[in-house]
């Protein structure tokens, strides 16, 4: 399929573990999907395996129609980064700008542009950076590169909030303006939710959800209010989770609300929550 990354029942062993086990998915292009699941759950695994990193014992990968083992023209397509830096520590944050250009059609002014947005030196080496410093260096890298498709395995690692909500801005506008296909993988569920439009949940190594943000976030609603009138509303609900403060109730349901009484209010479901439900089952 063109535009597209296909993963067609991929199995991952490692000795006696199946890190995924007969796994496809298809990432359509021009999405932000959210990768999420548990530590553990194969999310890493299958950002590598996609990314001809690891070799899958079974099942194959496409990038646009073509296979990606070993394939320079479908793995160009890719930009993919994680928490190790694979670049020299001695090498300076300019000189891996320049070493990116030399692979990926690269945006050098907007890179510079958004270094001193985020206030990141880059004349320094790459070894002196902080941790949060050394993920600005990779997002800006990933933001300023063309690849067709964006893997961002925990992207946001050791940024403060402030540096946070930049990139997630900056990831807007840039995909609002080339829109390409993006894969978030992160822990941060609540922060992302209003950035993805669709969500992939790999539990133990298998497909556990795959659907559109909109989708997952209708399976469930939260109702506050008294706390004596939600907990007679909820007696015959599956609830997902409860929290008082004083008088007042908000309890997470799964299900469509139905003959809620006026005194009680209706709101959009946590995606962090249904999450939890979901991967705890």
């Amino acid at each position: 399929m063109q535009n597209s990354i296909e993963v067609n029942n991929v199995t991952m062993s490692f000795k006696r573990v199946n890190a995924l086990k007969d796994f496809s998915v298809t990432f359509e292009g021009g999405k932000i999907y959210g990768l999420l699941g548990r530590n553990g759950a194969g999310k890493t695994t299958l950002l590598n395996v996609i990314n001809n990193r690891l070799i899958p014992t079974a099942g194959a990968v496409q990038v646009d129609g073509m296979p990606i083992c070993e394939n320079d023209k479908a793995l160009a397509k890719i930009y993919y980064i994680g928490e190790k830096q694979l670049m020299p520590e001695e090498m300076k944050v300019k000189n891996y700008f320049d070493a990116t250009a030399c692979f990926y059609g690269f945006d050098m002014p907007y890179a510079n542009r958004l270094a001193a947005s985020f206030g990141l030196n880059t004349s320094k080496k790459l070894k002196s950076l902080s941790t949060g410093y050394s993920t600005i260096a990779k997002l800006i890298t990933a933001l300023a590169c063309d690849a067709e498709y964006l893997l961002l395995d925990e992207p946001v690692l050791g940024l403060d909030a402030n540096h946070r909500e930049l990139f997630y801005r900056e990831l807007l506008e840039n995909y609002a303006k080339k829109p390409r296909t993006i894969i978030l993988s992160t822990h941060l569920i609540e922060e992302i939710s209003r950035l993805i439009e669709q969500v992939v949940i790999i539990k133990n190594g298998t497909l556990l959800l795959f659907a559109s943000a909109e989708e997952m976030l209708s399976m469930g609603y939260s109702v506050s209010g008294k706390a004596d009138e939600v907990d007679a509303y909820c007696a015959d609900k599956r609830v997902l989770s409860s929290d008082s403060i004083g008088a007042l109730k908000t309890v997470c349901v799964l299900g469509k609300p139905q003959n809620v009484s006026d005194s009680l209010e209706v709101t959009a479901l946590d995606m962090q929550k249904l999450f939890i439900h979901l991967t705890n089952n």
